[in-house]
């Protein structure tokens, strides 16, 4: 199977949404599996692909999530270098004051001034500029004019949009929009509130309230709200630019007309001629941390800086759930006509895994329930409670529960019984390991280290017809040794038997033969 083709094996997120076990996260703490959608996506950091700078979340939103040293090319979107050169440049020397003629000095004659040929006014030096140029495309900033500075880094202009006076008035506006909402909104729930005990402050103690004081001092009663700024709604045109006449007389060359692309990097000019494309700021890159939903532990946890490719915490579908891998069928896919495929299972953990495959889910007995944990309960109960305000941290968003479509059309032969995968080793990946003849189940094909290869029966639906998916979906139930509990008592791993939805698309049918 080529990694360009998408995967034939699908397992079913805990929200029904299916995808492939490299994309799917795994919560040790519900557990349950957890795709995109049914995560929290947090920003842990910015910092720049370039040049690698870790930058603030205040400082990353004051420059627009760009970053102030790099510089990407508009024609190609490359990284711009910084290239030195020397530039002439005239500088002045002093010139040495002239004695008058015949003034003596201490009784004896002055020497003779020298001619003005010997000393020269000026002195050529070289001084070094510097330009962005492009290493791809070869484009640089002096092909729009741009000049060149005296130092490579943080100098550079940028090129004003013609509407940021209107763009900064609609911020403006709305900024005072969103705090006098704010401030409705606080006074609604100061009025709203209970009633304050009798001395709040001691200014009512005394006798001197707050408007007492504020007229003794001479200020007003009630500061006034700032006004807001006044804009002008703006009002759609039919008037267009008429097209200039160079069009319809010259010959058009395509090497000067911007790309889609290049006017897409310049969404405040979008302009048409290539001589007016300016250098655009690089973007800012983040490093984002995934929060499980129901629980709100953390399932993925990268390093803080950016060089580091490492994670602190990462809870990967893929290295807690037995991985289903299609081998390939035996027999042409036929509609009505009994086939078998071959299915390799790995143990990704360190502890072995007995697995039972199911057409029906099974009992939520053996389940793990985060619920019924412990220090949850002692959380909840410790929780100080305020007048019915509740001060345990609620969550934000809450999960998306899905059913998942049955879209199996062959039904599967369930296994005469259930079978062991051994713990992973990796070092029997290297060593020559020799394995004893065991007994072994009829659907077993082989055996290697955490690896098995079963043999599954199924028969396609008859009702299928010519060139039709064939899906397989079955309950795979496994043992689960989860190593982390909440409970201080409690600190040995605990098993449970967990099961997940797979669904596999063996390939398509082909025409009966007569």
């Amino acid at each position: 199977m080529s990694f360009m083709q998408p995967s034939p094996v699908k397992y079913a997120c805990s929200c029904g949404v299916l995808n492939p076990i490299n994309k799917l996260f795994f919560c040790r703490h519900c557990p349950k599996l957890r795709c995109g959608l049914c995560v929290c996506h947090e920003i842990e950091s910015h910092f720049c692909s370039n040049c690698l700078e870790n930058i603030p979340s205040t400082e990353a939103r004051h420059r627009k999530n760009c970053c102030a040293n790099c510089f990407e090319c508009p024609c190609c979107q490359h990284t711009l270098s910084a290239r030195a050169t020397t530039v002439p440049v005239v500088r002045k020397t002093e010139e040495p004051k002239d004695t008058k003629e015949g003034e003596s000095v201490g009784g004896a004659a002055a020497a003779p001034a020298a001619p003005a040929s010997s000393k020269p006014s000026a002195v050529p030096t070289t001084k070094k500029m510097y330009y962005l140029s492009c290493l791809s495309c070869r484009w640089t900033t002096r092909d729009v004019g741009i000049p060149d500075q005296g130092v490579a880094t943080g100098t550079w202009p940028d090129n004003e949009c013609l509407y940021q006076a209107r763009f900064n008035t609609l911020v403006e506006y709305f900024q005072a929009v969103v705090l006098q909402d704010k401030q409705e909104k606080m006074d609604f729930l100061r009025r709203k509130a209970p009633k304050q005990p009798k001395f709040p402050s001691l200014t009512d103690r005394t006798g001197l309230t707050v408007s007492m004081i504020r007229r003794q001092i001479g200020w007003t009663e009630k500061t006034l709200p700032k006004p807001r700024p006044v804009i002008t709604p703006a009002e759609a045109t039919s008037e267009v630019e008429e097209l200039p006449a160079e069009i319809f007389t010259e010959p058009l060359n395509l090497r000067n007309v911007t790309t889609i692309a290049q006017r897409h990097s310049q969404p405040a000019e979008q302009p048409t001629s290539v001589s007016k494309l300016y250098p655009q700021r690089r973007s800012l890159w983040i490093k984002r941390s995934l929060r499980c939903r129901q629980c709100e532990h953390n399932l993925i946890k990268p390093e803080y800086h950016p060089t580091s490719i490492k994670y602190r915490i990462q809870l990967f579908a893929s290295c807690h759930v037995p991985e289903v891998v299609m081998v390939r069928c035996e027999q042409p896919l036929v509609a009505g006509k009994s086939n078998a495929i071959l299915l390799k299972f790995t143990n990704p953990t360190m502890y072995d895994m007995t697995i039972s495959l199911l057409t029906d889910a099974p009992s939520e007995e053996g389940e793990f329930n985060a619920e019924n944990q412990g220090p949850k309960e002692e959380q909840d109960t410790a929780t100080p409670v305020i007048k019915g305000v509740n001060l345990a941290r609620q969550n934000s968003t809450r999960e998306v529960t899905r059913e998942v479509k049955d879209i199996s059309n062959a039904p599967i032969v369930p296994l005469e019984s259930e079978f062991v995968l051994s713990q992973r080793d990796d070092s029997k990946e290297f060593d020559e390991y020799v394995q004893l003849p065991t007994e072994e189940p009829k659907f077993i094909v082989w055996r290697k280290g955490n690896k098995v290869l079963i043999r599954l029966q199924f028969t396609p639906s008859e009702e299928l017809s010519p060139n039709t998916d064939v899906v397989l979906g079955f309950f795979m139930q496994y043992t689960y040794v989860n190593t982390v509990t909440n409970a201080s008592e409690k600190k040995e791993p605990t098993t449970h038997a967990l099961h997940s939805r797979v669904f596999i698309t063996a390939g398509t049918t082909e025409q009966k033969a007569n």
